[in-house]
């Protein structure tokens, strides 16, 4: 099954929860790879403002940590598929329990960042 383009809400920055999970599109790649494995082009689609430069850093940096395993399959075609390890299947819980706080919070974080900038 296809990613959802608009899994990602862009109204939504990630960068306003002070919970955050590796670089700025980590987690976002982690609950791309929630349900399966998934090729760097599949990643692509809902994580629109992503580089390929910065997703190669990201995946590269996850892979590292031991949250992702990268694998090629050389035939027919030559392709690379991404998948969550053990390790980063155990951290979409975590995830979720921080997704629920920050929604919970969310106009106490927006304040607070409103107060800060203008203060």
């Amino acid at each position: 099954m296809p990613l959802d383009p608009d899994m990602f809400d862009p109204v939504c920055p990630s960068d306003l929860s002070p919970i955050t999970i590796g670089d700025k599109w980590a987690g976002m790649i982690v609950r791309c790879l929630e349900h399966g494995p998934r090729r760097f082009s599949e990643l692509r689609v809902p994580l629109r403002g992503i580089t390929a430069k910065a997703l190669t850093k990201s995946l590269r940096t996850l892979e590292r940590d031991g949250l992702i395993k990268r694998t090629s399959h050389p035939q027919p075609v030559r392709r690379v598929e991404y998948e969550l390890t053990p390790l980063g299947l155990s951290l979409l819980q975590p995830m979720t329990a921080a997704c629920t706080w920050a929604q919970e919070h969310w106009e106490e974080l927006l304040d607070a960042r409103e107060a800060s900038t203008h203060g």
